[in-house]
């Protein structure tokens, strides 16, 4: 039985990264890449859905990345999915299998999978939304008897930035799966619809009192998918987001990742509407 990685850790040390080799490196998107991780042998990153960790490379830094695979695919592995923006996730790009990083963590509150079950599950990821809503989705695929209707509304910038695609074709061919895409803008490949991700809603029935929506995206999509989801009637302790912040530290010690009183590394980043609905920070 494995160790998760956690609890090998003291509390002083809760500051020191645990060396992870680099599996395997796919591409998924234009600029994002796949890295599956091991750690080293009896450890185990435990974590749950909607949890990150903190990332390091010896002389570059250290960054908050959002966990893609999902628990129940673990294998002794763990996935990232990670966007080529800056210095750090820069290098990470030029890495390859063999190579090694530091990870600390999981950190933060994932999305509680306990109390969806039995419900119908709605997922509105937009653009690089979807590799942390990913960890879920699958989690829910995994124990599909345990769940409604799973539907997946997803938008993204253009075809080009679809990300999995590979997966998104399986969701498709699935009887048990609603998949909706669209795109802001199509190319010559593209048949499907065009739009942001809201003009998907009216598409959408919903069951609302039986519904838990949980949407991950770029902060100007959310105040426009909760108005479409509280104006389905959802309740707004059943709508779930992620507020992604400068997580630096990942222990509630830096204060960067501050939303009014709360810290999104401790506290979320996975939280309810009805939660942060009155902080004025945090849409």
């Amino acid at each position: 039985m494995s160790t998760p990685l956690r609890d090998t850790l003291s509390e002083p040390s809760i500051y020191l990264p645990t060396a992870a080799t680099i599996a395997d490196v796919r591409a998924v998107g234009k600029r994002e890449k796949v890295f599956t991780f091991e750690l080293p042998k009896g450890l185990s990153l435990a974590h749950q859905p909607g949890q990150f960790v903190e990332l390091s490379i010896l002389g570059v830094g250290e960054a908050p990345i959002s966990i893609s695979s999902s628990p129940s695919r673990s294998n002794g592995t763990f996935e990232l999915c990670v966007r080529k923006a800056g210095d750090l996730t820069g290098v990470l790009h030029t890495l390859k299998a063999g190579d090694t990083v530091g990870v600390r963590g999981p950190f933060g509150r994932g999305f509680p999978i306990e109390r969806f079950r039995g419900k119908d599950m709605l997922f509105a990821p937009g653009g690089l939304g979807l590799a942390p809503l990913r960890s879920l989705i699958n989690q829910v695929l995994d124990e599909r008897g345990n769940f409604g209707r799973v539907i997946i509304a997803y938008g993204a910038r253009d075809p080009g930035e679809l990300l999995f695609k590979d997966e998104l074709e399986r969701w498709a061919e699935r009887s048990d799966v609603e998949l909706h895409l669209t795109v802001d803008r199509g190319d010559e490949t593209w048949s499907g619809p065009v739009g942001v991700i809201t003009t998907l809603f009216p598409k959408i029935e919903v069951h609302a009192r039986n519904t838990v929506a949980v949407t991950v995206g770029p902060p100007v999509m959310y105040r426009f998918v909760l108005m479409e989801l509280l104006g389905k009637g959802l309740s707004e302790g059943n709508i779930w987001l992620s507020l992604e912040r400068r997580m630096k530290c990942g222990v509630g010690k830096c204060g960067h990742c501050q939303i009014n009183h709360l810290y999104a590394c401790q506290s979320g980043p996975s939280f309810s509407y009805a939660e942060i609905k009155h902080l004025g920070e945090a849409l």
